[in-house]
């Protein structure tokens, strides 16, 4: 599904201090090019944290390691770039990370989705997930963590 950076930035509204918090798709944008300038192949910055989420602004420049969160959900929406996500599968040598997260080299038997500019993402607890970046792309997502799955 494509929806606008606009109409998501209001679907995203937390609560904050005033009960609400508005990511513009202005603000993800530098911080995204702040992020990309740090000469890192991925970077991510947390915005806030609230009672059973957070969310937080990621930009790849490389393939990520597959992944698992026991007790988390993902939702990306895809704020620039391309991406193949593959998910479901088996992660290929797995290691706890950290209590609740499993990573690995990559994923054997997942499913390949493109994604691109606006579109969303729900990853449920427990599904195994990677992105793959093309070789000299840049992607950048926001993230919401929705915790206690």
């Amino acid at each position: 599904m494509k929806i606008t950076i606009g109409l998501i930035a209001i679907a995203f509204l937390v609560h904050g201090e005033t009960g609400v918090d508005v990511f513009s798709a202005s603000d993800l944008q530098a911080l995204g090019q702040k992020l990309s300038r740090k000469h890192a192949r991925s970077a991510a910055q947390d915005l806030a944290r609230y009672g059973n989420h957070y969310t937080l602004l990621a930009v790849r420049e490389e393939t990520g390691s597959a992944e698992l969160h026991e007790h988390e959900a993902d939702v990306f929406l895809v704020v620039s770039g391309e991406a193949q996500l593959v998910d479901g599968g088996k992660i290929l040598n797995p290691r706890t990370e950290k209590p609740g997260e499993i990573r690995g080299a990559s994923i054997q038997g997942g499913e390949r989705r493109a994604l691109h500019t606006g579109d969303v993402v729900h990853i449920p607890a427990k599904t195994p997930h990677q992105l793959v970046i093309e070789n000299g792309k840049t992607f950048t997502y926001f993230v919401v963590k929705v915790t206690g799955q």
